[in-house]
């Protein structure tokens, strides 16, 4: 059976926005809802069991020593706002971050202004030489923490987590990754990247929905977080409902205030139970060849590539620009064709999944060529 069920006319390469739920996952959610239809909550302890196994897959996927050390959150900006809330700032500190980033990932910071706080930015796109060395030369004895998305959205550039983590530390300052844009398309190490925090929605490359994030906290750095937000669900004994006194759990769950999301849980769960049992690193390996064809499909046809030609600095990401033309005008008419894709950052972006193929990628470069002959 093919991991995916989608119709027969569609090129899917929009991975970096929303992803398409494999057959596997589908056929999850169908169970859950039957369940739930038939059953109600009578299994509920089953469902707090799934909970568990999803920190479990999660901690797995990016090397997290314990399964402790996730937490289950809404989404990228509900972690990033408990970093920015959560964290004790004074006047004239700074923040620094990349002035590519998505907004999630700089207007929670711009929040901080407020509190007397400077969110410095580096123009990655006008900088010359490594993208480590432009950022760890903004750093200065007032910064307080980095926060970068280890894969940029719109270019695709990939950073080199493990230098800047080594910056970080050297620096004596916060490291925080949004990798929303690298986990479940190329390998993740949170232990060797030195992260404080890591950030990241469900419903990209992990291939879940919206509405479910993990949300990693170093053990050393967990306590330094106040806690902006209480429930049932964040107190050590959670179940004991009659008991009067309580304190926050001692892991990451005292980050998760109330209910969980159950279907997302088990909606995420089982994409990342394929994703494992095909690979990373095989998935990783599937992407990279897809990005190769795509590239030369780019410089083949004449276009601008707004991503690294490097392996080594790209993931699932490819933007392209085609020059002469309204290059939104034909992304909404490659959408019309059928062939899923976005326009971000002046360009055309495909995201390629591993399931997707050559011939789909050749088809999708063919439809640019029909339309840019129509238009002329």
């Amino acid at each position: 059976m093919q991991p995916f069920s989608l119709a027969p006319d569609i090129i899917y390469l929009n991975h970096a926005a929303v992803a398409p739920w494999p057959q596997s996952t589908v056929d999850a959610v169908v169970r859950f809802a039957q369940e739930n239809g038939t059953l109600g909550a009578t299994n509920y302890p089953a469902w707090q069991q799934e909970e568990l196994a999803l920190k479990s897959l999660l901690a797995r996927l990016i090397n997290a020593a314990d399964d402790s050390e996730i937490a289950l959150l809404k989404n990228t900006s509900e972690a990033l706002s408990i970093i920015a809330y959560g964290l004790p700032w004074k006047p004239g500190e700074n923040i620094v971050s990349i002035a590519q980033e998505f907004p999630s990932n700089r207007i929670v910071w711009e929040s901080l202004a407020s509190q007397g706080v400077e969110l410095r930015l580096v123009d990655l796109q006008h900088s010359s030489g490594e993208p480590e060395e432009a950022i760890a030369e903004a750093i200065d004895q007032n910064t307080r923490l980095l926060s970068v998305s280890s894969v940029q959205y719109a270019s695709g550039l990939r950073l080199d987590l493990g230098r800047l983590g080594k910056t970080c530390r050297k620096a004596g300052i916060l490291f925080c990754v949004d990798a929303i844009q690298s986990l479940g398309a190329i390998p993740f190490d949170v232990q060797a990247c030195q992260a404080d925090f890591v950030v990241a929605d469900g419903h990209k490359w992990m291939l879940g929905p919206e509405g479910v994030a993990l949300f990693y906290v170093r053990p050393e750095v967990r306590d330094h977080l106040r806690l902006q937000q209480f429930g049932w669900h964040m107190v050590e004994a959670m179940m004991d409902f009659d008991r009067h006194d309580w304190r926050p759990a001692p892991d990451a769950r005292r980050f998760e205030c109330g209910s969980p999301n159950m279907l997302g849980i088990h909606t995420l769960a089982a994409s990342l139970r394929l994703l494992l049992k095909t690979g990373i690193e095989q998935v990783a390996i599937r992407i990279r060849h897809n990005m190769d064809f795509a590239l030369q499909q780019v410089s083949e046809y004449g276009f601008e590539s707004l991503t690294p030609a490097a392996a080594n600095r790209r993931a699932g990401i490819l933007s392209f620009r085609i020059p002469g033309h309204d290059n939104q005008q034909i992304q909404q008419a490659l959408m019309q064709q059928q062939v899923i894709c976005a326009y971000r950052g002046g360009g055309i972006r495909f995201s390629p999944h591993f399931y997707n193929t050559a011939n789909e990628i050749g088809d999708a470069f063919n439809v640019i060529r029909q339309i840019t002959k129509a238009i002329r």
